[in-house]
């Protein structure tokens, strides 16, 4: 039986809106998670009709606690749980509330809005926001630290076997592990920096985007750290759709660190490396110019779950 995913495989877009809710204690939030099961759906339908070349999504996950609030299926996705912080030597992944997660693309922002604006009026009265961050495409594809973002990243057929569940939990194949950081640069410490120690902190050249050797490349580098294998030495990945934010005249800059995944312990192995160290203590540079504001674990569940949820 094939299983109708929702738009985690989709490539980054121009534009995108991320925002976390939580919702209020005491608040009559199941008939409206079920209208939001349906204004999902209607939305990615709709932007296909109206900008068939806008590349529009919309994509709902849900965090361990809400799951369980609001009766959605037993057992649970087997990774599915509370995201615990990683406290390293000298940085810690820390750990940030959400019930639900909304990942809206778009290559208008004025689409991102309208969706935005649409889920607003349907979940604000039992939720509170939490987290809303307006990412935009920066050049060709580079964060804010000027190096491009996702080089990594599978493409074709690779990223629905490395972003969605298969037969290792039948009952949510299709699905997806969400894990995402807000993160802020001190820009002002990594500008002041030369290039080339610029590029020991990711492992890559600067311009060119090639990776480094083995023999040159950092052992705490970025990418030295996040190049993960299984036990037979295969390559275990996950697909990012991080994008830059920010508000110069405040002196923000950060980017929003999106990850999908079949498994969360391909994410969590990642920032183990990073926070901390392969080996112990090792850890990423990056973290050095870079502090995460939030961390919070997410399942997207299949459109076909949303729909059985779906107020009619």
């Amino acid at each position: 039986m094939a299983h109708r995913s929702q738009n985690v495989t989709d490539y980054p877009n121009n534009n995108t809106i991320f925002s976390v809710w939580k919702f209020k204690e005491g608040s009559d939030f199941k008939p409206v998670f079920e209208r939001l099961c349906a204004l999902v759906s209607n939305l990615n339908h709709s932007f296909v009709v109206r900008l068939p070349d806008g590349r529009t999504s919309c994509i709902m996950g849900i965090a361990h606690d809400a799951w369980i609030k609001l009766g959605m299926p037993t057992p649970l996705p087997k990774e599915l749980k509370t995201f615990e912080p990683i406290v390293g030597g000298k940085y810690t992944a820390i750990s940030t509330e959400g019930d639900i997660h909304f990942h809206l693309r778009a290559i208008n922002a004025g689409v991102c809005y309208e969706m935005a604006k649409d889920i607003y009026d349907i979940i604000n009265p039992v939720a509170d926001n939490l987290v809303e961050v307006h990412g935009f495409r920066y050049w060709d594809g580079r964060s804010i630290l000027g190096f491009v973002d996702g080089t990594e990243n599978p493409i074709g057929d690779e990223r629905a076997q490395f972003a969605m569940v298969g037969d290792e939990d039948p009952q949510y194949k299709g699905g997806s592990y969400l894990f995402v950081q807000k993160y802020s640069h001190n820009l002002k410490a990594w500008e002041s920096i030369p290039t080339s120690e610029q590029e020991k902190v990711f492992g890559r050249y600067k311009q060119s985007d090639i990776e480094m050797t083995d023999e040159v490349k950092p052992k705490n580098s970025h990418s030295a750290l996040t190049s993960i294998t299984d036990a037979d030495g295969n390559d275990l990945k996950i697909v990012r759709d991080n994008l830059p934010f920010s508000n110069p005249s405040k002196g923000e800059f950060g980017t929003y660190f999106i990850s999908y995944a079949n498994k969360f312990s391909t994410t969590h192995k990642m920032l183990e490396n990073m926070y901390l160290g392969n080996p112990i203590g090792n850890y990423d540079r990056i973290l050095d110019f870079s502090t995460p504001e939030t961390g919070t674990l997410f399942f997207v569940p299949t459109q076909e779950m949303l729909d059985n949820y779906s107020a009619t």
